[in-house]
């Protein structure tokens, strides 16, 4: 029963004016959440301050029409700036459990297509302390005299600290400050000022050897407490020394389990030791680290290399050694065949020399060696069979054959044999066959295969024969081709400069256009001939179906009218012999054949119908496919846009409801037929039913035009959903949806503002006591025949639209006829000292004339009974323009504030603008909307009587 009452009694209160269309945006940045401070900086920036570890909430206030897009970003760093983060784009920026990092200049950014964006920006300052470190050093420096040592120590105190930090140094329970010891400096490093603290004990003497405390402090900023150091001084206080109880370096098997031990040899306080990587690079994630014991179980090739042992105690500058660990292998062997270099011929021949290359990567290098089979019989150098070796240190490690002399004899099959001279991992042997048959490679394309043609996501083959003997890897890569003699080297199919293929063949799955070009494929020097390589190229043509836009695209319109279709043609391969065919649904409207000269393809309508709404369809084919353009005709309308910046959207008349003016825009409503009626659908956000009714539409809606519905009977203090669908005889358009959230009118000592805006008043009410009322209206809404001449022209900000509140002193007015405006009550604090609060109550007026009246403020009190008190009051003509009246009040009862200008006498038809009332038929009172905003003072702005009330708690005083 609930749910159905609220919303039986919905008005409908329907406006149409043109006085809102579309706005810029602004933006202005409001913090909520935890802070500590917020301080203005040069005006317009303000800097907010935050302890590290509490939540950063900053939102993002922004006005303009249609509603702008938000998005936060950040000079640099910090978690927020991650693409995608949803809350970047939300008007509210939450950072939760705030780090250092993420402190710097936040900017949120509104933008609606309309002008240039609006941005404004908020710098967030992290506050934050560590923990203190204490540090020793000492000099021992001999006298030039040399008749003794004089040694000193330094105690260096360092804090990282948000603001900069604040050091004590103590000795026991002794402040020690500056020149309280001969024998002690406190100074700061003039390139660290702030950061760092250091204790100079000079001539180091027995009562220096103490306990010592630095405490660090930012002055409790933020709630942030001191922090403490200490560190005990005696005879035997030394940096660290450590030692290493292994090899270096560590030679080990693959597999093998290693052991790395370090252990400190000096030092107090005791120091801790730790392992690392040069470099910043992790340690094995198997490894185990134990004090000063690493261990690597089942170790790998990857994880040899450099281990560093680091020991620290805070005295003198951290102890450090490395070790080297090898991990034995044997990687990437090679050979090569070079013919006689003194002939210039490629081919083995009887009676020359020819050489055999074997390379093989070890580790480690020096344990590598060599050995040479022929047929599988051990071979030794001699004069004709001449075999060497690289330096050891040297890697890779290779071994050259040299035969001299080549006979008939020396064919046969030649291995090289590559181990290590301990073990530990597999021998690598290569075999060469050096033979008749044995002849440089030669390469060449299959018949046919030098040009291939592709569809686009088809699996392609290129083949390069390669004959001889032995046959050599194929290296492929791809070339540009272009006027130059120097070609651009192209990235291969999977990202690559170069690829490699054993039998020739380079295969490229789902083949895309980008890969279209000129392929080449050469011989390697690698297990072949050490010859100048051999090359061939290959052409290879991606076809692709035609790329067409738009893809999709919807065109609203409206019955009868005329309108075009166009399907334009970015590319394709080939590009020849392109056709193209509309469709309207299933339904055959036309077809045709590309020019040369043409890219694009059009269809008319001359003047839709019904039949005419769906889907129009344009397909461009070519050998390898079509591209399709998508037009969705419709004659749906398009979905408003709310109206955001409504002046005093929210109101409340009664304990228990409230009420919201709901306003909005059509967008584009002449692109469709004319908008019947919206339909109004509205729930609450804790239940799921929805209430609808039909709001219709009497003429046409102009573009730009602002449409307002006025919703009452909104239970408090429930949040709302609604949503709004235009209706034209089409059907049913897009909906567009919003939240209406309850706020209170009229909080305990809070901001109260009123434009008068809105018919409900702001709770402004007419007293009816008095004699006549007050008039809302505006200056393009006022009837000039009854005051001809008279008036103001705008409200005090300048705009015609706005509007205020004014009286009326034509007939019947007789003179001393008052008009009283009541704001409404505000309550008091029960908690608040007898003497009340102070509030400013501010306000603008405009009264122009020769004899004009008076305009009296007056405080209205309930307490045990109720009283009239007047604060203000002015007489007499203040020129045609807006000015500003503050007025300070000190209520101790629960209020009111009663304006009321006062009629001397009244003749013709003269109105009074919220002020006092004319004395002659040429003199009157002009005031713009009597416009009431209860601030942080209580500030007034023109309209025919226009007031701004700003209210602030405690004292609080206007400020002149």
């Amino acid at each position: 029963v609930s749910i159905l009452c609220l919303f039986v009694v919905v008005l409908c209160l329907f406006l149409c004016c043109c006085c809102v269309s579309t706005a810029p945006p602004s933006v202005r940045i409001v913090h909520s959440g935890q802070t500590c401070s917020v301080e203005e900086e040069r005006y317009s920036e303000r800097v907010y301050t935050i302890r590290e570890g509490e939540t950063l909430e900053l939102q993002c206030l922004v006005t303009g029409h249609p509603r702008p897009q938000i998005r936060w970003t950040k000079t640099a760093g910090g978690a927020s700036d991650r693409q995608g983060d949803s809350s970047l784009h939300s008007d509210t920026l939450k950072i939760e459990t705030i780090s250092r990092h993420q402190g710097g200049r936040y900017y949120c950014k509104a933008d609606n297509g309309l002008g240039s964006p609006a941005i404004r920006s908020i710098r967030v300052d992290v506050y934050y302390l560590d923990d203190p470190v204490i540090t020793v050093h000492q000099s021992v420096g001999e006298s030039k005299e040399q008749f003794y040592f004089e040694r000193t120590v330094f105690l260096r105190c360092v804090a990282n600290s948000n603001p900069p930090v604040h050091y004590t140094w103590r000795r026991g329970r002794e402040v020690l400050s500056q020149g309280s010891d001969s024998g002690v400096e406190i100074y700061e490093p003039f390139f660290t000022q702030g950061e760092t603290k250091i204790l100079k004990l000079k001539n180091l003497r027995p009562q220096d050897y103490a306990d010592y405390t630095c405490i660090s402090s930012v002055r409790n900023v933020c709630g942030i407490g001191d922090k403490s150091a200490r560190f005990s001084l005696n005879n035997r206080t030394a940096p660290p020394s450590i030692k290493l109880l292994l090899d270096d370096p560590l030679v080990v098997n693959p597999g093998e389990t290693i052991t790395l031990v370090c252990v400190a040899s000096g030092g107090d306080p005791p120091p801790t030791l730790s392992w690392v990587r040069p470099g910043g690079e992790e340690l094995p994630r198997r490894s185990r680290v134990k004090g000063g014991t690493l261990t690597v179980p089942a170790i790998t090739v990857d994880d040899g290399g450099a281990y560093s042992c680091v020991a620290s105690n805070n005295v003198g500058n951290p102890a450090k050694k490395s070790s080297t660990i090898l991990v034995r292998g044997l990687r990437k062997g090679r050979f090569w065949i070079t013919p006689d270099p003194y002939h210039n011929d490629d081919n083995i021949q009887i009676g020359r020399e020819v050489k055999i290359s074997c390379q093989v990567e070890a580790t480690p290098p020096e344990e590598l060696q060599f050995s040479w089979l022929k047929n599988g019989r051990p071979l030794r150098s001699s004069e004709r069979m001449v075999i060497t070796h690289t330096d050891t240190e040297v890697s890779p490690g290779t071994t050259n054959l040299d035969i001299i002399d080549l006979k008939f004899t020396d064919f046969g099959t030649y291995t090289c044999v590559a181990a290590l001279r301990n073990g530990g991992t597999p021998e690598i042997s290569i075999d060469v066959n050096i033979s008749s048959t044995t002849v440089p490679p030669v390469l060449t394309v299959p018949r046919g295969r030098s040009h291939l043609i592709a569809q686009e996501g088809d699996t392609v083959d290129l083949q390069c024969l390669v004959s001889g003997k032995p046959k050599p890897i194929i290296l492929w890569s791809r070339v540009e081709e272009s006027g130059s003699a120097a070609a651009a080297v192209l990235l291969m199919p999977d990202g690559s400069a170069q690829m490699e293929s054993y039998d020739g063949v380079l295969r490229i799955t789902n083949v895309s256009r980008d890969m279209s070009g000129t392929y080449r494929c050469q011989t390697s020097q690698y297990n072949g001939f050490n010859v100048k390589p051999r090359e061939a190229l290959i052409q290879l043509v991606v076809q692709f179906p035609p790329v067409v836009e738009p893809v999709y695209t919807e065109i609203r319109q409206a019955l009868g009218r005329a309108f075009s279709l166009t399907c334009r043609l970015l590319r394709a391969h080939p590009a020849r012999l392109l056709r193209y065919e509309w469709k309207l649904g299933t339904r055959l409207l036309t077809v045709g054949q590309f020019s040369d000269q043409k890219d694009d393809t059009n269809y008319h309508v001359r003047a839709l119908n019904r039949e005419g709404y769906g889907e129009y369809t344009c397909d461009i084919t070519n050998e390898a496919g079509a591209g399709r353009c998508t037009f969705l005709v419709t004659g749906k309308a398009y979905a408003p846009e709310f109206y955001y910046d409504t002046y005093s959207a929210l109101w409340q008349n009664r304990p228990r409801v409230y009420g919201f003016k709901l306003q909005w825009t059509q967008m584009e409503p002449n692109a469709v037929d004319r908008i019947l009626a919206y339909r109004l659908g509205i729930r609450q956000m804790s239940q799921s039913r929805w209430w609808e009714q039909e709001i219709p539409m009497e003429g046409t809606i102009q573009k730009g035009e602002l449409l307002t519905y006025n919703l009452t009977e909104l239970v408090k203090p429930e949040s709302y959903l609604v949503r709004l669908t235009p209706i034209t005889r089409y059907g049913e358009g897009d909906a567009t949806e919003r939240i209406i959230t309850y706020t209170p009118v009229n909080p305990h000592l809070r901001e109260f503002q009123c434009g008068f805006e809105d018919e409900a008043l702001c709770l402004f009410s007419q007293d009816k006591t008095d004699e006549f009322d007050w008039t809302r209206h505006s200056a393009v809404t006022r009837d000039t025949k009854y005051t001809p001449n008279t008036g103001p022209s705008s409200d005090h900000t300048g705009s015609k639209q706005g509007f205020y509140m004014y009286i009326e002193t034509s007939r019947p007015r007789l003179d001393g006829d008052k008009a009283r405006l009541l704001s409404p009550t505000f309550n008091m604090n029960a908690k608040s000292s007898s003497s009340g609060p102070s509030y400013c109550f501010s306000f603008y007026y405009h009264m122009y004339g020769k004899h004009i009246g008076a305009l009296n403020v007056f405080l209205r009190q309930k307490g045990q009974t109720v009283t009239d008190t007047s604060v203000w009051s002015l007489i007499g003509n203040q020129g045609d323009r807006w000015r500003q009246a503050k007025v300070n009040i000190q209520p101790t009862a629960a209020f009111q504030v009663q304006d009321t200008p006062i009629s001397l006498w009244t003749s013709g038809s003269q109105p009074v603008w919220l002020g006092a009332p004319p004395i002659n038929n040429t003199d009157y009172y002009k005031l713009h909307p009597l416009y009431y905003k209860l601030y942080y003072t209580l500030n007034y702005q023109p309209h025919p009587l226009y007031y701004k009330l700003y209210y602030k708690p405690h004292p609080f005083y206007c400020q002149q």
